[in-house]
């Protein structure tokens, strides 16, 4: 039976932390839009900031689609399952946004994510998402799945690039700074990483 939760605390916000995958959801306005929907999984990369925000680290990859999105509308869905232990699934909609490296708001965003050298992974952006409603439901045709461990290739992949270098990477693909519906994606060129106080 589903139910609806006031805010993301006590077991709760100890199921999301300790799950080791999760999924976002975002779409265009428009009809016709292509509706995105992406994994994100390595290992300190979301924080429960406080009761209704929760943020993410946005790494390098191929397309943007979920940055364009929010910042055409801001509408998201994050969902985390259970693949051991007891089922569940738990799902945030809410209204999110991508802070990109020359936001005032940044550094502060990311000493939530402690254990996690961003540098490594390309990081281009840290995605906020302001909770407007959170369910949890009971998740019982979720597999049990087991895991292993993070995988090594994107950080291999990223750790050699420097902000122009990495810059430069995302100019070449195709839906980067455009998305695959013709919306703005990441701002390009990339802005310097801050430097660390």
């Amino acid at each position: 039976m589903g139910k609806t939760h006031e805010g993301i605390s006590g077991r709760l916000r100890e199921f999301i932390e300790t799950q080791p995958i999760f999924f976002t959801a975002t779409a265009p306005l428009s009809e016709s839009g292509t509706v995105n929907l992406s994994p994100k999984g390595l290992s300190g990369s979301l924080a429960v900031v406080d009761e209704l925000t929760v943020a993410y680290l946005d790494f390098a990859g191929s397309n943007a689609e979920t940055i364009a999105h929010l910042r055409e509308n801001g509408r998201i869905t994050l969902m985390w399952c259970a693949f051991q232990g007891p089922p569940n699934i738990v799902r945030v909609h809410g209204r999110g946004e991508p802070v990109f490296r020359d936001d005032p708001r940044w550094t502060r965003l990311l000493s939530h994510f402690p254990g996690v050298d961003a540098s490594q992974h390309g990081l281009r952006a840290i995605i906020v998402v302001h909770a407007d409603l959170i369910r949890d439901t009971c998740g019982y045709a979720v597999p049990f799945m087991s895991y292993d461990d993070d995988r090594e290739l994107h950080a291999k992949r990223f750790a050699r690039e420097d902000d122009a270098s990495l810059s430069s990477y995302f100019e070449k693909k195709e839906f980067i700074a455009t998305s695959i519906d013709g919306l703005p994606g990441l701002p390009l060129p990339l802005p310097a990483t801050p430097a660390t106080p």
